[in-house]
Order: C-alpha cells, then structure tokens, then sequence
C-alpha cells in the first residue's frame, strides 16, 4: 500500500498501533486522524497523544470551522468547552438547548417528552435514530437503570411483539440494541423482501446498532437488523453479547455520530465528569443537542481537565530514535 490513512486515531491504544505498525511495509506513508482531545483509548496508552508530543513527525491541526460556518452552535460551543471557556446557555440558538432540572425523575420524563414528540419532526428523524448518551452505567441517570426506563415507553410489551429474556434483560422485537465485543465469526447477510440473498459477510463489531426484527423461540434465534439492511442472527447463548442501546455511556458512543442527541446531566464522580467527556459527548451531535439538568454541572466539567493521566514514554522513546 502506498498510503495507509488511519481515521477516529483517539480510540487506537499500544497493541493495536504496534499490530498495525507491524504490518506494515517500509515505504508506506501513514496519515493518522483523529483529535486528541476526546476520550483516550479503553486500552492502554495515549498513542496520538504522545506521537504529537514527541514533535517528531508534522502535525495539521485544524482550528477553522468550516461546517455550517457560524450556523452551528454545536460545533462553536465544542471549541468553546476544548478551550475551557464557559458556554452561554441561553437557549436562543437552533441546535444546541439545554433544560435546566434537577430531579432524575423529572430530567427522564424530559428525556421521554423529546424523543417521542419533539425532536423527530424538528430533525427529520425515527425516534430510535434519537440517541441518549449518559456519562455512567450506574445510578438513576446510568445506561442500565435508563435503558429499563425507556425500553418501558418507547417499545412498550404488546400481544404481537415476542420477547426473550435474558439475566436481568428483556429483549422485545423493535428494541434497539448494541453490539458489545467484536465478534469476527458472526455472519450478516442482506436479502431482498422475498427473501433473495443479495450480499453476505463476517463480522459485527463492538459499537454497532441494529433493531431486533424478530425473535423465534422454536429455532432459539433473535434477529437484529443492522445499518445497510445487514441481518444477523443470533443465537440465544450469544444473547450477552447484546445490550439494550436506547441509551449508551459517552465511551460506546465515540467514533459515531446521531443527528440528535440528548444528554442527562447531574452532579457524578469528578473523575469521569470531565472536559474530554464532555466535549466527546458533544461532537457527537449532528443536526441538534439537548443537555437536560444541572448548570452548574456542566459548567464544571468544561474547567475539570483532570483527565485520567496516563504514565507512558512513547514520545520520549519515539525522541531517542
């Protein structure tokens, strides 16, 4: 290959850029993109970080908005919030609101109130296609506790909808779901409405979101559709690697984007409620972003830059060559 351009390079930890740096030949050129100010890799080390830092090969950063010039408001206030300066919250712009409440109960029913009636018309969009993002798993506002709660009014039981239950978990037809580990051995195909299969492949990756289109308790299968009409089917012993995704924490969500996004926001622990996270969670909307809780919270996050720090000497390592 002569280039080889590595996109999302935030989410790529030591193994897998010593993987692909492995494999690959001398002579190619290697474009890595990405921005260093999201969350860090789940696995270890600050690998675009630390080969920025070691000022060893030539950087471009991008500091001109060119989408939507002006018009967005998300991206305007992401850059506000990466230089940690405070964001007005006066709810005059057309894409970027904040609701301020305090009670989880409330701040849910708010949630509720958006996907099912107010934000698919003003963005054109299917409720599913509507994404909550949260900072935690657990707790009131946490992806497990959310996720029972929105399952409960967005895909409520009815006679004709089949359902499995697995561990603490329903799953129901028209539940929309998340892949959580890669699975390479999975197999998806696309077939027409009689049933012609058209394409087929291997492989469905942590972070990937489908509906559940059908759940056959003869057969032991669930179906789930995802993006591109791909279908899998899974068998029930691989249920656990299946979550409901009505909601999902601001890590599952990096690397992806919704046209609306709506984020529950109150006080948590100081160490995640940070400026990366936040700033990840924003760049994560498309057309519009509601932030539904605390002020003073969210103001917080933008001035807390105690990110996790990671000990590695990659930079300095790369320097000694």
């Amino acid at each position: 290959t002569d280039v080889l351009i590595i996109d999302e390079m935030s989410m790529v930890d030591l193994p897998l850029m010593h993987a692909l740096l492995s494999a690959v030949v001398e002579g190619t050129r290697l474009i890595l993109v990405g921005d260093m100010n999201q969350l860090p890799s789940v696995g270890p080390g600050s690998v675009l970080k630390d080969i920025i830092a070691s000022g060893s090969f030539p950087v471009v950063t991008l500091t001109k908005i060119f989408r939507q010039a002006g018009e967005s408001d998300i991206v305007v206030n992401a850059h506000k919030i990466n230089a940690g300066e405070p964001v007005l919250l006066d709810n005059k712009s057309r894409d970027f609101f904040f609701l301020k409440r305090r009670d989880p109960n409330v701040i849910i029913s708010v949630m509720l109130t958006l996907i099912q009636k107010k934000l698919p018309k003003y963005v054109d969009a299917a409720p599913y296609e509507i994404q909550v993002m949260t900072p935690t798993r657990k707790g009131l506002l946490g992806v497990e506790h959310l996720n029972i709660i929105l399952q409960r009014y967005l895909n409520p039981p009815g006679p004709e909808k089949a359902e499995k239950e697995n561990g603490q978990r329903i799953f129901r037809v028209g539940d929309k779901v998340m892949q959580i580990k890669n699975n390479y051995q999975l197999e998806w195909e696309i077939s027409t409405k009689y049933g012609l299969t058209v394409d087929k492949g291997m492989g469905i990756f942590n972070g990937d979101m489908g509906i559940v289109t059908d759940i056959n308790t003869y057969e032991d299968l669930l179906v789930v559709e995802y993006d591109e009409h791909r279908k899998v089917k899974y068998p029930f012993e691989l249920l656990e690697e299946l979550e409901l995704a009505y909601a999902i924490t601001v890590h599952k969500s990096q690397g992806s984007e919704y046209p609306a996004v709506i984020i529950p926001l109150l006080q948590g622990p100081r160490m995640l409620y940070n400026r990366n996270l936040l700033y990840t969670a924003v760049t994560r909307a498309k057309q519009c972003l509601t932030i539904v809780g605390s002020d003073t919270t969210f103001q917080e996050m933008i001035q807390n830059k105690n990110e996790q720090n990671r000990y590695t000497s990659l930079a300095e390592r790369i320097q000694e060559f």
